[in-house]
């Protein structure tokens, strides 16, 4: 079952990112010491694309 895009969301905000904000249904999230920038498309309460899934994994493991 995929997650939910809030809840991917959830994850980024503990690991230290920022929103940034953004338009419409994408949000940018922001590393504060690499200045990595991560953008997240859809509604919060939508299922997470399975390629998004692996896009914030690997932005997390790379940017702690």
């Amino acid at each position: 079952m995929p997650k939910k895009v809030r809840e991917m969301e959830s994850q980024i905000a503990k690991a230290g990112w920022i929103n940034r904000g953004g338009k419409g249904s994408h949000r940018n999230w922001v590393h504060p010491l690499t200045g990595a920038v991560l953008t997240v498309s859809g509604k919060s309460g939508s299922d997470c694309p399975r390629y998004l899934e692996r896009q914030i994994k690997k932005a997390l493991e790379e940017n702690p």
